[in-house]
Parts: C-alpha cells; structure tokens; sequence
C-alpha cells in the first residue's frame, strides 16, 4: 500500500471507531488523542482492526509509534507495503 492507500485506511478505520469525529480537518502531524475523542479503548480498536483487516501486527511497545496519522503512516508503510 501507498502512504496515501495507509491513509485513507486508517480515516476509515476512524470513520467505524468515531463516527461522530469531523475527520475532514484531521491534521497529519499532530497526536490523535489532542484531535479526536479518542480513549485508550479506541487506540485498541485501531490497532485490532489493522491486525483483523491486514493481519498487521503491532507490539504493545510499538503504540507510542502511532500516535498521529503522519507517524502511523511512517511506521506501517513498510509493514504494508506488499499488501
């Protein structure tokens, strides 16, 4: 997938999770949490959706990695590139 085909993902991904989240203003380079409504139950199910979508797998220690969209887009490229 391209950073952009990552992208569009993962606003998918938070249109399911969020679905009352304004997603059209979502700025790249900063955190998800100062943006959005998210708990740390939403974090997870970003996490388990990639890995049921895509069967990405994401270590606990690897979280802080997808903090905004611009550092997921930047961790996940090379674990989805052959997707």
């Amino acid at each position: 997938m391209s950073p952009a085909e990552i992208r569009d993902e993962i606003i998918d991904i938070l249109n399911d999770i969020a679905p009352d989240e304004d997603l059209s203003e979502l700025k790249d380079e900063i955190a998800f949490r100062e943006q959005l409504e998210l708990d740390s139950m939403d974090f997870l199910d970003i996490v388990m959706e990639l890995r049921k979508r895509h069967r990405v797998q994401i270590p606990e220690e690897d979280y802080e990695a997808l903090a905004s969209m611009q550092s997921t887009v930047n961790y996940l490229e090379p674990l989805m590139k052959d997707i």
